[in-house]
């Protein structure tokens, strides 16, 4: 179908800035991470170590705090291997063209499949740690407590090797923070806490007797991940479902686009590619006074004026 271009002009995304085009997936997006994959591999090592560890001397001991430790341990190695892989495969695809906005929602996929896998594992554990609180176990406390303040003691390492990427690892390009290596930096908090939860518990049950302390302190941190798991399901959701930005922002961007160019704008879309990466189309009507007004106008005007915008695409139709 031919559009007769003096009644409408629908453009493709131009290059600005100096990037590739089409948003998410060619917007500097997949800089080089080098350093900072680098410390991810080693805390993630490092996590799977201690995650094993924990979760075998829990079972062996009979310790329900250690073990859900442990295995919060994993929730996260997993998904700093879900982030490193989605890293991997998005880079790899970037230029293929079979994906029409770019491959920047992979990385959200494999949070949501994470997160899902997260909330079973946490259910699991509630059902585990409620038997234990009606039929206690024998725990073996010194051997669980050593090796919760070795899990605590990899923890704070991992909490060191990430610190400086949290504080200084910007995107010039954008100015915002790395939020994979920001989201890696509160996992391992996050671990660290369940830790000190599971040596807390674990003494308690050795000086006091109080052996329910070790079931609960299983079930508090089953809350922590279905609490992480839950913000993750929100947060993928919106992006794989293409959920619009802010209403409040959409009625903004539009009551500016009209005052500025005194048009109409007779249909409204912007939503989220990936992490810092916004895609919008917009149709605008405007009469025969205004007759000069062009696309490229109202995209130089967004791209200035919207943040995080990297795609747009806008018709005009006149009167």
């Amino acid at each position: 179908m031919t559009i007769p271009s003096d009644h409408k002009h629908s453009i493709k995304p131009q290059q600005h800035n100096n990037e590739p085009l089409l948003g998410a997936h060619q917007h500097n997006y997949f800089a080089d991470k080098s350093a900072q994959t680098r410390k991810v591999y080693a805390v993630l090592a490092l996590t799977l170590a201690t995650m094993f560890a924990e979760i075998s001397v829990g079972i062996w001991s009979g310790s329900m705090a250690l073990l859900a430790d442990g295995w919060h341990m994993g929730t996260h190695a997993a998904a700093f291997s879900i982030t490193l892989f989605t890293y991997w495969y998005a880079n790899k695809h970037k230029n293929n063209e079979s994906f029409s906005f770019g491959t920047g929602k992979v990385t959200a996929l494999g949070g949501f499949a994470s997160a899902v896998g997260l909330a079973i594992v946490a259910l699991l554990m509630v059902v585990e740690s409620v038997e234990r609180l009606l039929n206690p176990h024998q725990i073996y406390f010194n051997e669980a407590i050593g090796v919760a303040i070795i899990g605590l003691l990899v923890n704070v390492a991992s909490v060191f090797i990430l610190h400086d990427n949290h504080d200084h690892s910007h995107d010039h390009n954008h100015g915002h923070h790395d939020h994979n290596i920001k989201a890696a930096y509160y996992h391992v908090l996050a671990d660290a806490l369940t830790s000190l939860l599971a040596i807390a518990a674990l003494l308690a049950g050795k000086y006091f007797n109080w052996i329910w302390m070790d079931a609960l302190m299983g079930i508090v941190g089953a809350v922590i991940i279905v609490k992480w798991a839950w913000g993750l399901i929100i947060q993928t959701s919106e992006t794989l479902l293409d959920k619009s930005v802010e209403l409040t922002l959409n009625e903004q961007i539009k009551q500016n686009l009209e005052s500025e160019f005194n048009v109409t704008v007779s249909d409204f879309h912007i939503w989220r590619l990936a992490d810092k990466h916004n895609a919008l189309i917009a149709a605008v009507v405007v009469d025969k006074q205004n007759i000069k007004l062009t696309p490229e106008q109202i995209k130089t005007y967004l791209y200035k004026h919207i943040d995080k915008l990297s795609h747009a695409t806008i018709e005009i139709n006149h009167v």
